[in-house]
């Protein structure tokens, strides 16, 4: 009786043979999507910042791009959990999708992530009630992007007030001409494109693009005199997308703690 228990034991088990070659399909898998999501990110970037392709198409193709590196992250985990379940040798070769699908979707992730329970607008300001203008920067834009007439959403002061409390107009205790002096050092020092610089009516006007997709926030700064000191408004505007994942609430708050150092 033992040996055909045996023989019943040995027909059951599925020969080693079969495991490893699924063990390999995973991880061969798990590449395949890994670099296919490369590829997808690497086309929805290039070709935006080459305005190839509108935000409008960038952004599902990075879209899909993290849901093949999930994927890709999904097929390494588990051809990696049976490789370690059967003790092979070359356990590290079953990471090598995983790690590269990790590369994308973490910053995707966090981008998104970062963006949670911030409000869907554009444009902030630290004067709500006489927001600083744009003079030469809608000269640069084009029909497609955002208006500056800050009528959309229409509840947008009540929407900053909200979400951003803390963004107001900033009081320095130093000379006019040292505060203008200082700002345009600063954004000279942060890579914004200048596009005006007036101290006669206290104006600094410059562009940001953001690094890895190449979208422009256009920023207005206007510096007064007021009694002892001086005052400076800020207004960050972003050229295109219903809301800015907070950026432009950062890029205020950043650089008005900077300037007030």
């Amino acid at each position: 009786m033992k040996p055909t228990k045996n023989r019943r034991k040995n027909i059951s088990a599925p020969p080693a043979s079969v495991t490893g070659k699924q063990r390999s399909d995973l991880t061969a898998r798990s590449m395949k999507m890994a670099v296919l999501a490369a590829i997808l990110a690497a086309l929805a970037i290039i070709c935006h910042r080459l305005d190839l392709i509108d935000y409008r198409v960038a952004l599902p193709g990075l879209v899909l791009s993290a849901v093949c590196g999930v994927l890709a992250i999904i097929s390494g985990a588990i051809g990696t959990w049976r490789a370690k379940q059967a003790k092979e040798p070359e356990l590290a070769a079953t990471l090598g999708g995983s790690t590269l699908a990790l590369l994308i979707v973490v910053p995707l992730l966090a981008t998104v992530l970062t963006g949670i329970g911030k409000p869907m607008i554009h444009d902030i300001s630290t004067d709500l009630q006489n927001p600083p203008e744009f003079f030469a920067v809608p000269a640069l834009r084009t029909t497609r992007d955002n208006s500056l007439d800050r009528s959309d959403p229409e509840n947008l002061v009540n929407l900053q007030r909200e979400h951003y409390p803390d963004l107001n107009t900033l009081f320095i205790d130093r000379p006019f001409e040292q505060v203008f002096d200082q700002a345009v050092a600063l954004v000279k020092k942060r890579g914004w494109e200048i596009a005006l610089v007036s101290p006669a009516n206290g104006r600094i006007e410059a562009t940001d693009t953001t690094l890895v997709m190449g979208f422009k926030d256009d920023v207005a700064i206007r510096i007064q005199i007021e009694g002892n000191q001086t005052r400076v408004d800020m207004r960050s505007v972003s050229r295109v997308g219903k809301g800015d994942l907070g950026v432009n609430a950062e890029r205020i708050r950043s650089f008005l703690a900077e300037l007030r150092q």
